[in-house]
């Protein structure tokens, strides 16, 4: 009897992962920050949410903070990529701050619809999740007007003034096909639900879930690499889950990945979310390596080439900005 061939223990890498566009330029304007006018550099909010990416720069000199009154008067303050809302610019005015602000251009946009919306008068629905930082930022343009809506369950209790001046946008890390039938659930109570005039929902979020429906369907475990307070990483391990997957985990680094996981299973997915360092897929991948899982191959699902600029703020001297 011949002996039987050992199987192939493969590991699939979704492509796009890790860093965004917009996580990109806010982590290096903390970095260019620190580069032009040293330590400290106050930071409020993580800057992205990252356990790693926090702690690295924290250890270059820059202090994470809550809230603007904690940072103090007179010094430099980094808004980070999920932007704050209108009350939080005034209360770092009041104490003197300086500020760079690191918010997605994304996030921006999203900002700016809901300030023009409101200055017509419309309500507006706001798809998202209660307590998110990117949700309170833009729930504070125009507070009188936008009610949060925070998933399928919470749409029998909107209530609007006028259904024909009704409009939703969403948070911008979600799922997208979450947010599609929360939105089909809206019209289905309020026909005349308008449309944003583009999709809210980034592009990095969209690509990373394409990406990951891709291999989902040929892995038995999905690995996603991301902290816990990431909205688009646990997002990806729903939809890894919804698409094929029989297993998925949120982990933060390799160290989070328990052996019993692996057993029986001959096809593991590797992704990460938008604010994960390249350096934390390679540990989880070196991981699996030990484990033989050594046959590794990138799915590439869509091509990105975007980048933005960094915030205007570092493009000048700091000096006499209030």
């Amino acid at each position: 009897m011949e002996p039987k061939t050992p199987t192939t223990r493969r590991v699939l890498v979704a492509k796009p992962r890790g860093y965004c566009a917009g996580v990109d330029r806010a982590v290096v304007a903390v970095e260019k920050a620190l580069e032009q006018y040293g330590a400290p550099i106050y930071v409020r909010k993580q800057i992205v949410h990252n356990t790693h990416v926090v702690r690295t720069l924290e250890a270059k000199g820059a202090i994470f903070v809550e809230e603007t009154e904690d940072v103090p008067e007179g010094a430099i303050v980094v808004f980070s990529a999920h932007g704050v809302s209108p009350t939080v610019h005034a209360e770092a005015e009041q104490r003197r701050l300086r500020t760079i602000d690191a918010t997605c251009p994304l996030v921006t946009k999203v900002h700016n619809e809901a300030k023009r919306f409101a200055g017509q008068d419309y309500d507006i629905l706001l798809i998202g999740h209660e307590g998110h930082e990117e949700v309170e930022g833009t729930s504070g343009e125009a507070p009188e007007h936008i009610q949060l809506v925070d998933g399928l369950d919470s749409v029998e209790s909107v209530q609007v003034r006028n259904p024909d001046k009704l409009v939703w946008l969403s948070q911008t890390t979600l799922s997208v096909d979450e947010t599609t039938e929360t939105v089909a659930k809206l019209k289905e109570r309020f026909p005349t639900l308008i449309d944003p005039p583009s999709d809210d929902i980034c592009y990095a979020t969209q690509n990373r879930q394409v990406a990951v429906k891709e291999i989902a369907a040929q892995s038995q475990l999905v690995i996603v690499v991301g902290s816990e307070n990431s909205s688009n990483s646990k997002r990806l391990v729903e939809v890894a889950k919804d698409h094929g997957a029989a297993a998925s985990y949120l982990v933060d680094n390799a160290s989070f990945i328990r052996d019993e996981w692996l057993e029986g299973v001959t096809t593991v997915g590797v992704t990460s979310g938008a604010s994960v360092p390249e350096e934390l897929v390679d540990e989880v991948l070196a991981r699996l390596a030990q484990h033989g899982f050594d046959d590794v191959e990138q799915v590439e699902s869509v091509h990105e080439s975007m980048r933005f600029a960094l915030p205007h703020e570092l493009r000048k001297d700091l000096r006499g900005v209030s």
